[in-house]
């Protein structure tokens, strides 16, 4: 996540001052992730040396405020323009479980990947109600506010986000079953299903409905 970005996006729009920059980057994004204070003034500080930002005075109440400066401009514009690079993808947690899992002792790794299938349904549900609740508010004119359609859009990220991993995960219990099948004699195979152990629950694809099964 870009927080450095966010700042100078929000900038563009007026002079501001910390707390009231991570209020709206929080609005903006349904406080999906939550900033301190004092990640906004390090990364201001960071700014400022860079000399994107500038400090442009206090307001009434005294807060020192922050204006974006020519060269934060054309750093916004080229990071709008640009495509997020996934050479070097950010690590994940759950991979890095999974990838650890893999033979240690003590750790049936169907009894983790059946956890984790069980708490990424559990929030696609819930992101997929907010998303419900999000777009009656829009479609009814209740709001129209910037805020509520930059949120809707970072919940529907998120429900794609939980889909494809509920997918990846039915994928890694299904190659462990057909590893532990072919493994050899004496090998060490993947923990293989247990008698009337459930299946993995079907997961539809995407197709545009606020609600799911079992919501």
């Amino acid at each position: 996540m870009s927080i450095r970005h966010g700042l100078l996006a929000l900038l563009e729009h007026g002079p501001r001052y910390g707390s009231q920059l991570r209020s709206e980057f929080e609005s903006r994004t349904g406080s999906t992730w939550p900033l301190n204070v004092g990640q906004v003034y390090t990364t201001l500080s960071r700014l400022e040396r860079d000399g994107l930002i500038e400090q442009g005075g206090a307001d009434e109440a005294g807060h020192a405020l922050y204006a974006i400066t020519d060269a934060g401009r054309q750093e916004l514009r080229v990071w709008f323009a640009q495509p997020v690079d996934r050479t070097s993808p950010a690590r994940d947690e759950l991979a890095i479980k999974l990838a650890m899992a893999v033979g240690a002792p003590g750790v049936d790794i169907r009894n983790v990947i059946q956890s984790q299938r069980r708490h990424t349904i559990k929030a696609m549900q819930d992101y997929t109600r907010l998303k419900a609740q999000a777009i009656t508010a829009l479609e009814s004119g209740a709001t129209q506010e910037r805020d509520d359609v930059a949120w809707l859009l970072v919940l529907e990220q998120l429900i794609f986000q939980t889909e494809a991993e509920a997918r990846w995960l039915d994928h890694c219990e299904a190659r462990l079953i057909r590893l532990s099948a072919t493994a050899p004699q004496g090998a060490a195979p993947a923990a293989p299903a247990t008698a009337g152990q459930a299946g993995p629950p079907h997961v539809s694809e995407p197709s545009g409905a606020v609600s799911r099964p079992g919501t």
